[in-house]
């Protein structure tokens, strides 16, 4: 089913952050980017084809007259709009690849972030910040390590610390084969180490929605969503306190949540994020990862705030591209 945002409607769902002299950049690729590291890496075609086509996304969030851009059509946009003066860049996520294509675009250096940041910002979105609140995970620095989580564990899950649309992700059982030992090893002497998961019964993938301005976090909302073998497929369009009911989360799960993420993220980090939630067939909800990014949660949760009739239906961000 397409989506068609309505033309000509003015909406923004963050009143602080809109305004002409704000630039939005829309690179999906952003995850990728950030597992490779290189700053001159090039993208998969399929990625920089989605940040060409797929800039409604971000008007979902900012509003249909936002102007939003690829990350490689940065200076194609100065020269059709030599009157505009930037004052601040939002992109999706903020990562050294960015940060490259836009200085060889003629990007203000002062309009980007520092390195030292970006690599604070980096080391803030490994997996293992969230290992305090995932009593089913661990750290491993060695294959012998994940065949010892093994023993214990049986069936488990192999995340690379960064990684994006689902690439990093390994399913184990019982025992390591050939070719589960050279990706460990290869993660592990690229990144440093894997974390290693106990494998969920999941029922429910879902997200809690967050915003950090000024240090001061506050929460946005809930988005329900379906992966495939740890792929985003799509979200399904339910208001928050349906998802809160189907998933079961109570006030003072959500309460520990967002106490410890007040603590840990928000001093450090500034604008949207998720956290990325699992209810499983035991009633339990654990957190499977945090996202220091625009989440397609978060423009799902928005998108049905804006057209309530389509409650029910499931909600892809392929269809707003153009």
């Amino acid at each position: 089913m397409k989506y068609i945002i309505n033309k000509g409607e003015s909406h923004r769902v963050f009143p602080l952050f809109f305004a002409m002299s704000l630039l939005y950049i829309f690179n999906p690729e952003h995850d990728l980017c950030l597992a490779n590291g290189d700053r001159n890496f090039v993208p998969p075609a399929s990625a920089l084809h989605f940040a060409q086509s797929g800039t409604n996304v971000m008007r979902v969030l900012y509003g249909d007259n936002a102007p939003v851009i690829a990350a490689d059509n940065y200076a194609l946009w100065q020269k059709k709009n030599p009157d505009t003066s930037v004052q601040k860049i939002i992109p999706w996520g903020w990562d050294l690849r960015l940060k490259q294509t836009l200085l060889k675009q003629g990007a203000d250096t002062t309009l980007l972030p520092d390195d030292s940041r970006l690599a604070d910002l980096k080391a803030l979105q490994h997996r293992s910040t969230a290992l305090p609140l995932q009593p089913h995970a661990s750290r491993a620095s060695s294959v012998d390590m994940v065949r010892q989580f093994l023993l214990t564990h049986t069936r488990i899950v192999a995340k690379a610390p960064w990684s994006g649309a689902g690439r990093g992700v390994r399913w184990i059982d019982g025992a390591l084969s050939a070719h589960d030992e050279q990706w460990l090893a290869r993660i592990i002497n690229t990144q440093g180490c894997v974390m290693v998961e106990k494998r969920l019964d999941v029922v429910y993938d879902f997200a809690i929605e967050f915003k950090v301005e000024n240090g001061n976090l506050s929460r946005l909302g809930y988005s329900l969503f379906k992966t495939q073998s740890g792929v985003y497929r799509y979200n399904v369009l339910l208001f928050d306190d349906e998802i809160k009911q189907t998933v079961q989360m109570s006030d003072e799960s959500e309460q520990n949540i967002t106490q410890w993420l007040a603590t840990n993220i928000a001093p450090f980090y500034d604008g949207v994020f998720g956290v990325d939630m699992l209810h499983c067939s035991d009633g339990t909800n654990c957190v499977s990862e945090i996202n220091l990014r625009h989440t397609m949660g978060l423009v799902a949760h928005e998108y049905l705030r804006r057209y309530p009739h389509h409650h029910g239906l499931h909600f892809s961000p392929d269809s707003l591209c153009c």
